[in-house]
């Protein structure tokens, strides 16, 4: 076997994990270049990684450099490359076109990864280029860029990573979206020229692509090979698509910044964010369970089982009174909750939307004892207490906008306009910094809170630095990491939920510092299969809060039974944001039969693979989660829709052990649906059907006649 460091010597470096190499060209004194990035090669010799550069190398091309520019990962216009430069950027329109050389290269083989260093002594900048692949075969890259020149400034534009797919990538992927209606595909052929997703909203944003996929015509779920990317970063982004007019396409991503954001003092440096990608020979779920894999083998991955939460926003709103509060407590402890979230109104002049941001102190007119009684009531309970804020933002109408006007985040000469009649602080001042870490380390020091819903309720527009107004969104992104980070060094132990009006703060960065996202501020359950569905393609289950609502939805007015908001909810984070103390005790009943089966399913929903079927019904879709024991499973059968056909057709369950027999039989209690009533296949009875794997994936079972938006549970273990 050739290590990295043998492969080096020859020029070519062979990274291999999990299924996956990554073969980077260094021959010569240049920036990496990718030969192959895919399925796993193998043992490959000096002389086969030598062949195998010589085999790719493309020939002259008319019209372009006699050496035609390799795709390398940053790539450089000063190389005759056509496509988007990595490194974009000028000294007073000087040193605008860098070409670097390399001086030195790190190998890490025990960590499959590279670090390279290089220069460029006539435009004075220094690169530093990380690559590497992670335990679970993900791609993980960043670049740094420091300014060399002892007397000038460098004003970066742009630095951008890119990896190059195979031509047989014909098809994209990416997911686009808005309030209650997050994370939303959509496809489109890879022609020539450029697809560029561009978010401005100074976070990571509802409309963020999540992961741009290229694939094979017609991959799906389980089918198709895949190169899809992950740009770790909560701020403004750019993601492209791009086929050359060489015939080259690539994928590549990096933070946007604002004109003139980021100037470069002499010695000065920018670190880019972690870009993350990942290869899959069977579809989006083989990308999915390597991005899932990763993250589930974090040291700071939630470790223990994700408890019931009861969220108190749907049930009460702003009217926060201690006896409805207590009550709705008792009634969630009766249905077996874990963890009571008081959210928005409990601070000063907080009796709506319009005012408070910014105060976070108790209000002493709703709250004359402060918090106490009601926390120690909810531990009486045996629930943990948790507390929604919103740090990042202010109300004009505050004491604190009213003392500070200048923590206010504006470009110079104006306001921005109001949106939820709220401004955003500016983080980067350090006096803000420091009276938002005093505020929220008092209420975590004083109260007994194990929780915090940390909201982010508006995007970041005209978003500068006071008194000059210059573009502030990177230093305000990296200051609320810093923010989260120190919270956490108090308070070890403290879980951190991300939500910024719903679901417009997920990514890897944020959730390097969060236990949870909140997918959307949508709980209709048929919203939410789509939501949850494409945020699994970067999130596993335990990573995405999905919570029961009333029976007639809040945010659509949309009506549905128990069994469809809750056989949604359960494969996810489960939560309540219900009034329960307007229910019936037989509506209490099935909830707490609901929450008991999550918790004998959650240590398997929270550690296995997540499955989702490509069925040719749109009207029909089925996910499941298979433990990689592969002894165990469990469905979920949905009605997103009437169907096309009178007879339904069947459903393939892929994934199982193909030499097992399982028995197989519906999971109450959702073993029962309307429509059922016109049929019920063989396998619906209480004692199931026993099969083999094989047959359970290449021929399948009866779908039953379902109603639209109902959902019926289904249960395998080996016999």
């Amino acid at each position: 076997m050739t290590t990295p460091t043998e492969a080096a010597a020859e020029g070519v470096i062979h990274l291999r994990a999990a299924g996956v190499s990554l073969v980077l060209d260094l021959r010569g004194n240049g920036l990496p270049a990718v030969l192959h990035w895919g399925t796993d090669l193998g043992d490959l010799s000096r002389q086969d990684l030598h062949r195998l550069a010589e085999a790719v190398t493309m020939l002259p091309i008319a019209a372009f450099p006699d050496a035609v520019p390799r795709a390398a990962l940053l790539p450089e216009h000063g190389t005759g490359w056509p496509g988007q430069p990595g490194l974009t950027g000028h000294r007073q329109g000087a040193d605008w076109s860098p070409l670097f050389t390399r001086d030195s290269l790190e190998l890490e083989t025990a960590a499959q990864s590279v670090k390279v260093r290089a220069t460029d002594a006539a435009a004075r900048l220094s690169l530093v280029l990380e690559a590497g692949l992670t335990a679970s075969g993900l791609v993980r890259m960043r670049a740094a860029v420091r300014n060399d020149d002892p007397d000038r400034d460098y004003t970066l534009n742009g630095l951008l990573l890119t990896l190059p797919v195979p031509d047989t990538a014909t098809e994209l992927l990416d997911l686009t979206g808005r309030w209650c209606r997050e994370r939303a595909p959509q496809r489109r052929s890879f022609t020539h020229g450029t697809w560029l997703r561009e978010t401005r909203s100074g976070r990571t944003g509802h409309d963020a692509p999540l992961v741009l996929a290229a694939g094979t015509p017609g991959f799906g779920f389980g089918t198709g090979e895949v190169w899809g990317l992950h740009l770790a970063w909560s701020g403004n982004h750019r993601v492209l698509a791009e086929r050359l007019p060489t015939g080259r396409p690539v994928i590549a991503a990096g933070e946007l910044l604002l004109p003139g954001e980021v100037i470069l003092g002499p010695g000065e440096e920018y670190t880019g964010p972690w870009l993350y990608a990942s290869h899959s020979g069977q579809g989006l779920d083989g990308l999915s369970a390597r991005f899932h894999d990763h993250l589930r083998s974090r040291p700071g991955h939630p470790n223990r089982p994700r408890p019931v939460v009861l969220n108190t926003w749907e049930a009460v709103y702003f009217d926060h009174d201690l006896d409805r509060l207590t009550h709705l407590a008792d009634r969630g402890a009766e249905v077996g909750v874990e963890r009571f979230v008081l959210d928005d109104g409990w601070f000063r002049h907080r009796r709506d939307d319009r005012a408070g941001l910014g105060d976070w102190y108790v209000d002493e007119t709703v709250w004359p004892t402060g918090l106490h009684p009601l926390i120690d009531h909810v531990r009486g309970l045996g629930m943990e207490f948790g507390l929604w804020v919103e740090p990042e933002m202010v109300n004009p109408d505050s004491d604190l906008a009213r003392v500070h006007p200048e923590w206010i985040l504006a470009t110079g000469g104006r306001t921005p306009a109001d949106r939820r009649s709220q401004q955003v602080l500016d983080l980067t001042h350090p006096e803000a910094y420091a009276h938002i870490l005093q505020r929220l380390d008092a209420l975590l020091s004083e109260y007994d809170i194990a929780y915090l819903k940390w909201d982010h309720n508006r995007e970041l527009v005209d978003a500068g630095h006071a008194p000059g107004g210059e573009p502030a969104v990177h230093a305000q992104t990296l200051a609320v990491y810093a923010l989260l980070d120190d919270l956490r060094r108090r308070h070890p132990g403290l879980e951190i939920e991300s939500c910024a009006s719903g679901g417009g703060r997920v990514d890897l960065a944020i959730l390097e510092r969060t236990d949870r996202v909140w997918a959307s501020d949508c709980n209709d359950a048929l919203e939410r299969q789509s939501i949850n569905r494409w945020t699994q393609l970067l999130l596993p289950p335990e990573l995405i809060g999905s919570h029961v609502g009333a029976a007639r939805s809040h945010t659509t007015g949309r009506t549905h039974d128990l069994a469809f908001r809750a056989g949604t909810a359960i494969f996810g984070h489960l939560g309540i944001e219900w009034d329960l103390t307007r229910t019936t005790e037989t509506e209490r009943a099935e909830l707490a039969h609901w929450i008991t089966l999550y918790k004998q399913l959650r240590g398997l929903l929270h550690t296995g693979r997540v499955v989702r079927i490509d069925h040719p019904d749109p009207a029909l879709w089925a996910h499941g989660v298979i433990p990689h024991d592969r002894t165990e499973a469990i469905f979920a059968l949905t009605a997103m829709a009437t169907p096309i056909s009178a007879q339904p057709g069947t459903l393939r369950l892929r994934g199982l052990d193909p030499d097992a027999t399982y028995r197989l039989r519906p999971l109450p209690p959702a073993d029962q649906a309307p429509g059922m009533e016109r049929g019920t296949p063989a396998w619906c009875t209480k004692g199931g059907i026993t099969l083999p794997g094989t047959v359970l994936e290449h021929v399948g079972i009866q779908i039953p006649n379902l109603h639209p938006e109902q959902l019926l549970l289904l249960r395998l273990a080996k016999a």
